[in-house]
């Protein structure tokens, strides 16, 4: 299996940690608030953590720094060299076919493969992969792009097309898939996984935040717009029909456990990581 040569080649030739790591707001609150809901997810530490889609290694970074055992799978080899030269355990890998062995590991990260699988049976197979090598109880946490967001951008042209197909095909960067968060979930029960929950990380504010960027010629906003998306994001964890407006999803859910397991005392979860 190979990803679209459009893939590979934007990847291979970006700066992928940037994305997340310039200082640019936007990027900012994707980081902080991916961080702050996976610690409220994940097992403690020293839990196996399987980074897929893991990139640069910025999340394992930081679970790595937090005590955790992770693990960077990644298609593009850049990646790979990137996180190995951080000193991250990171291997070129499919999301569809992993390697590693089943019930390996305590939580399953996929924080860019679906972007990626614009056809459905790509999809359900890295579901069903995370799903083989995760331990009953076990965590998969997925990210997603909202394919209805999209309409609150009145700069984009294709914004019609995404909220009807769910895929972009751009001359500029990679082919995407936009995900309907209903249809999120239901990729997440076909693998096999628990009702998954669903939360925004940019939340409301994602558009707002690109308009000013386009306004102000800048692409740091300043601590005043940083908290005020933030909080937005967060006041909508409580408002489940307010997710449609984040661009940006992640998708949270269990490996059911056996009936013997279920009757064992489960850990508590780890606090919100720093």
């Amino acid at each position: 299996m190979a990803l679209l040569p459009d893939i590979t080649a934007f990847y291979g030739a970006g700066d992928e940690a940037a994305r997340l790591t310039s200082g640019r707001t936007i990027g900012t609150v994707e980081l902080v608030r991916t961080q702050e809901l996976l610690g409220a997810h994940l097992p403690p530490s020293p839990a196996s953590v399987l980074d897929v889609g893991g990139g640069p290694g910025v999340h394992a970074r930081w679970l790595t720094d937090s005590g955790y055992q992770v693990l960077v799978v990644d298609p593009v080899e850049e990646h790979v060299r990137q996180a190995r030269h951080q000193g991250l355990a990171a291997f070129v890998g499919d999301a569809r076919q992993l390697d590693q062995a089943d019930v390996s590991f305590d939580a399953v990260l996929m924080l860019g493969p679906l972007y990626h699988l614009p056809d459905g049976a790509g999809r359900a197979r890295a579901w069903r992969e995370a799903h083989r090598v995760v331990k009953p109880g076990g965590l998969v946490a997925a990210a997603a792009l909202n394919r209805y967001a999209k309409l609150l951008d009145l700069d984009s042209p294709s914004a019609l097309d995404i909220a009807t197909t769910g895929l972009r095909v751009r001359r500029d960067g990679p082919t995407t898939y936009y995900h309907n968060p209903s249809e999120l979930c239901a990729e997440a029960r076909q693998a096999g996984l628990d009702e998954p929950t669903v939360y925004g990380l940019h939340g409301p504010a994602y558009e707002a935040l690109r308009a000013e960027e386009r306004r102000t010629g800048t692409k740091d906003l300043g601590a005043r717009a940083l908290e005020t998306a933030l909080a937005a994001a967060r006041f909508a964890d409580g408002h489940p029909d307010l997710v449609v407006s984040s661009l940006h999803l992640l998708a949270v859910a269990r490996r059911p456990r056996t009936p013997v397991e279920a009757s064992r005392p489960v850990p508590g979860n780890a606090p919100a990581l720093p």
